[in-house]
């Protein structure tokens, strides 16, 4: 029996779980979406910690409503100096760790894949958040930039350790440079959109997909995950030891033998 968990209580997103998907939607478009300045980053810490605990989670979608995936950082804060981006130069670095840095530890950490549904502008740490994620989908309204340079200030939610994984150094090193607005059609050409979909279709391109990862064996598709996180800074030798500990766990698991003995069933149909 899977462990099944009461949803978290999130204030300024909704959050629901279908067939294993659950989808977190971002429902401050009044301000764009903004990670600071709104509860969004709690609603985002809490909603990814408990779908790593869920076990009918197979999948999470994050995604904005209204016309934006997230405008990033609140810069009327940052005009006044107030909430996070106030007091001594110690009190905001650790408002940070505090902070939107949980987020970026919380969705890297969930165990499960997440899929952004990038609606719209996704700009600075909103950007930063869909590179935090597995898989990200773009609407072909979708605007993107790694802006921090341009308001004086620096990528502190570590999205310059993200975004060079997601789409290699050199492009990186242009957009976090240049801080410039890249439309959709361009992320998609050098990879930071695995697919493109019209506004009207991506949610639901969102979903199948997300749903046919979580149609997969829970517990392997967990271990894969967790296979993929460690291959970015694992020595090999180190890396094919823990592949050999998962691999001889998962053997030994019944969803194992339920899907090997569904996969015979199904060649020997083939065969007759």
């Amino acid at each position: 029996m899977t462990t099944a968990l009461p949803l978290p209580e999130c204030r300024d997103s909704t959050l629901d779980i279908e067939d294993g998907v659950a989808t977190l939607h971002l429902c401050r478009d009044d301000v764009r979406n903004i990670l600071t300045g709104t509860a969004l980053i709690d609603d985002i810490i809490a909603t990814c910690n408990w779908a790593s605990e869920d076990e009918r989670v197979g999948a999470l979608v994050i995604t904005g409503d209204g016309r934006a995936f997230s405008a990033g950082g609140n810069i009327k804060n940052m005009a006044e100096k107030t909430g996070m981006f106030g007091g001594e130069p110690a009190e905001i670095r650790n408002a940070y760790r505090r902070g939107i840095q949980e987020m970026s530890r919380a969705v890297y950490r969930v165990e499960v894949p997440v899929v952004a549904a990038v609606n719209g502008a996704a700009i600075g740490a909103g950007l930063d958040l869909a590179c935090m994620c597995d898989i990200r989908l773009g609407s072909t309204r979708a605007k993107v930039a790694e802006s921090f340079v341009t308001l004086g200030i620096v990528p502190g939610d570590g999205g310059a350790w993200f975004l060079p994984r997601v789409i290699g150094p050199q492009r990186a090193a242009e957009m976090t440079y240049s801080g410039r607005i890249v439309e959709a059609a361009e992320a998609h050409e050098f990879g930071l959109f695995m697919e493109l979909c019209e506004p009207e279709t991506l949610a639901g391109r969102a979903q199948s997909l997300a749903a046919s990862f979580a149609r997969q064996p829970p517990r392997a598709l967990r271990l894969a995950k967790q296979l993929l996180r460690l291959s970015g800074h694992t020595p090999l030798d180190d890396f094919l030891d823990h592949c050999a500990s998962l691999q001889a766990l998962a053997h030994h698991g019944s969803e194992h033998d339920a899907a090997v003995a569904a996969a015979v069933a199904a060649l020997s149909s083939k065969t007759r």
